[in-house]
């Protein structure tokens, strides 16, 4: 650490015992919303859950778990798992995703910074091309942002930009695709009558177009790359407006879905084909749906797809989107440096740890809860263990998901006793969630359930403490709604889905048999949230958390 006297070593809690076995569950997308038909977590049977809350206040309760609480800049900022696991790891609340890239933005130090710099050696003979969702939604991208770019690059010597655009209607309003177009075009026709010729150049829904992850559909990134790369795509127009407003009028088409387009001139060429000597950012912040695309853009070895031909630009990502695989190499905005994550000093007292997902979560209950950080910090005293998730499929098609194989795994890992601490993520909340399938999302939850009892069943065996929350909401409420609360209609008069996270807090719950007596969550933190969880588990450990840690959650009364 290089601070002079720091140690690793945590103070003994004077109270509490150490060498508990502690099951910690996550469930990912699991909020608390008032019960109705459209809260699958309510619809579902989950005796296990709904048992744990009748702990409350002493054993269960709420924690925040979005905006500000996970370091986002606003309370309308919606949770993700990525920041979410990042909280409840590091023990403390940094600056996350979009409220990094308005902090550089804000201060101007983006301009200064070396990925800029890079990017910014094209400009003289080359375009700029900006690559991302275009939406407000706040998730992936923002709007604003994009608009602030567009500005500082072009007063920074860009004289050409092709802007390529993904709709959204995940995170924000099926629709509202057509707005983000206008609201793009308005400033690009302000940077044309300044002489900088700027122009939207290609599009295509985000479901269907670019933004795949975990390697899910290479095909939806390859679409993008036809369009963006190659100027090729089946759908030609002669302006982005026309182009999202004709394709949304095709029968069951939405923006998640839009098929691919180009932009062409009078004579019928594309506009903005990516080529030699060409600048390229992508421009969202949020990793998980960039780095398939920063792979092509990037990596000069490459068999996903056949890209025809792989031009030599400076690309350069809003962030780096994977910090194991260095991706992409420039980068503009850099990331938060955690360090001193609860892993890590749990590990370095003594504390052996197991943690296990499958694929789509795996990442998030070891690379995110550590801190941005990959591998082990001593393979010795941790094992990681991924269980492969359902490929080519959506999730509502499984909505079981691996939940049963990732509670075996973690009962085989607590009866074992060679671990204190077992870590699971169960996904099924947020990945069938995410389809918008109420039914195979209460599926879901019932799963997600019985997973956590088969959990609790094995900390019952060895008389260990059970820590059970969860990132942020999701299958607690799949349904859009007024500002007074009652579900939206669509112009049919069906209700509109809701895919997306929510601003709901989570619960947590605790207890076990080797949970002991006296121990109770405290009163007087109500604002608590997810950063508060880290200290919370340390005690439970038996040790007292690193002074600069968000305040524990629990208080140990006598008697």
């Amino acid at each position: 650490m290089g601070s002079s006297g720091f140690s690793w070593k945590l103070p003994d809690h004077p109270k509490l015992p150490k060498d508990k076995i502690i099951g910690l569950i996550v469930l990912d997308g699991w909020g608390e919303a008032n019960p109705d038909r459209y809260n699958c977590i309510h619809v579902a049977e989950t005796p296990t859950m709904d048992s744990l809350k009748k702990g409350a206040p002493e054993h269960w309760r709420l924690l925040r778990a979005h905006g500000k609480a996970v370091g986002l800049p606003t309370e309308d900022d919606m949770g993700n798992s990525e920041v979410g696991h990042n909280a409840l790891g590091a023990g403390r609340i940094y600056a996350q995703g979009a409220k990094l890239v308005d902090l550089a933005l804000e201060s101007g130090k983006i301009y200064e910074g070396e990925g800029f710099k890079y990017i910014k050696e094209s400009f003289e003979t080359g375009t700029l091309h900006l690559i991302g969702l275009l939406s407000d939604g706040g998730v992936h991208s923002r709007l604003d942002q994009v608009q602030l770019l567009l500005k500082g690059a072009s007063e920074r010597g860009a004289k050409r930009i092709r802007v390529h655009i993904l709709t959204d209607g995940r995170d924000v309003l099926d629709g509202s695709s057509v707005g983000f177009v206008e609201t793009l075009e308005n400033d690009l026709a302000k940077l044309r009558e300044k002489g900088i010729d700027a122009q939207i150049a290609s599009g295509g829904g985000r479901m269907y177009v670019t933004m795949d992850r975990y390697e899910n559909d290479w095909e939806v990134v390859k679409r993008g790359w036809d369009a963006q790369v190659l100027g090729e795509a089946p759908h030609k127009f002669k302006n982005a407006l026309e182009a999202v407003k004709t394709l949304r009028a095709e029968p069951k088409a939405n923006d998640q879905y839009l098929p691919p387009f180009v932009i062409v001139d009078d004579s019928g060429k594309s506009v903005g084909p990516i080529v030699d000597g060409d600048a390229v950012v992508t421009f969202n912040f949020r990793a998980d749906r960039m780095v398939m695309i920063a792979k092509a853009l990037e990596y000069e070895n490459f068999d996903k797809f056949d890209r025809v031909r792989f031009p030599k630009i400076r690309y350069a990502g809003m962030l780096q989107y994977d910090g194991e695989l260095k991706l992409p190499s420039h980068y503009l905005v850099s990331p938060p440096e955690i360090e001193r994550t609860s892993g890590e000093y749990l590990v370095h007292n003594g504390v052996r740890t197991f943690a296990c997902s499958e694929t789509v979560k795996f990442g998030h209950v070891t690379f995110f809860w550590n801190g941005n950080r990959s591998g082990y910090f001593n393979s010795e005293m941790e094992e990681y263990v991924e269980i492969p998730s359902d490929s080519g499929i959506t999730f509502n098609v499984q909505p079981k998901m691996k939940a049963i194989e990732i509670a075996e795994k973690a009962r085989d890992a607590i009866l074992s006793r060679k671990f204190h601490q077992v870590r699971v993520n169960l996904p099924n909340g947020d990945m069938v969630g995410h389809t918008g399938d109420i039914e195979a999302t209460v599926v879901a939850c019932k799963a997600a359930d019985d997973a956590v009892k088969m959990i609790l069943d094995a900390i019952e065996q060895v008389g260990g403490i059970y820590v059970v929350t969860a990132d942020h909401g999701n299958a607690e409420d799949m349904v859009k709604r007024s500002k007074s609360g009652e579900p939206l209609l669509d112009k049919s008069g069906k209700i509109q889905i809701l895919t997306s996270h929510t601003l709901q807090p989570v619960p947590i719950a605790i207890g076990g048999p080797g949970l002991a007596p006296g121990v109770r969550f405290r009163n007087d933190v109500p604002t608590g949230g997810l950063a508060n969880v880290a200290a919370t588990v340390i005690n439970l450990h038996g040790y007292e958390a690193p002074s600069d840690y968000e305040t524990t959650l629990i208080e140990v009364v006598d008697g």
